[in-house]
């Protein structure tokens, strides 16, 4: 189904520097809007249900997993979150462009979901400075970055099944490049016709 919102999928390897460059685009492009997830825990400060995340109950979350409703789903800190093909399925058919940031098996099942969706995959420019980055954070022991390494190099082995690829070794020229992905997906033919509809008619372009 050609939606008229785009779905943009960005996955990375760990110290690449996605979330970052993530956060910087919706910051610069307020168009584009985070994917919603659902979660188990209750809402902190003032967070609003259907805003930050769709707060829903350990039942209500079971009975989604039984009915295949999230495209992934993961425990984290006691407390469940996933992705709801749903919630996705409505903001695009509203005209919004929803951005998901997740791991690249993540972003594959997405794109077997959503066939039109634009895959990104964020590159490191070389091994030693994805190593450095990761050092750098001081949030990791020695053995966990050495974990993340090595799930690294089967990630960005993946990278060819994306469709475009960003190495990020300068912030600026990274978060350039994948803005440019992102505005490039609304001068699609398609999204041009739906967006323009009437200068289209008046073209007598079918």
């Amino acid at each position: 189904m050609d939606y008229p919102g785009n779905l943009i999928v960005v996955a990375a390897p760990s110290g690449a520097g996605k979330s970052s460059l993530v956060k910087a685009l919706m910051e610069l492009d307020s168009h584009i809007q985070p994917s919603v997830s659902h979660t188990t825990r209750a809402p902190r400060g003032q967070e609003k249900h259907g805003r930050e995340y769709f707060f829903v109950s350990e039942a209500e979350f079971d009975a989604m997993v039984r009915a295949d409703a999230f495209v992934e789903w993961a425990s984290v800190h006691n407390n469940r979150y996933g992705t709801s093909k749903k919630a996705i399925e409505d903001r695009i058919t509203q005209g919004v462009d929803v951005l998901l940031e997740i791991d690249f098996q993540g972003a594959m099942q997405i794109k077997r979901l959503f066939s039109n969706a634009t895959t990104i995959f964020i590159l490191p420019p070389s091994w030693e400075e994805l190593r450095s980055r990761l050092e750098r954070r001081g949030e990791d022991s020695p053995e966990v970055i050495e974990l993340r390494l090595k799930n690294a190099e089967t990630e960005v082995a993946e990278a060819y099944l994306f469709d475009f690829v960003i190495i990020n070794e300068l912030f600026d020229r990274a978060l350039f490049d994948l803005k440019a992905i992102a505005h490039a997906q609304r001068l699609r033919f398609s999204a041009q016709r739906r967006a323009r509809a009437e200068t289209f008619k008046a073209l007598h372009i079918p």
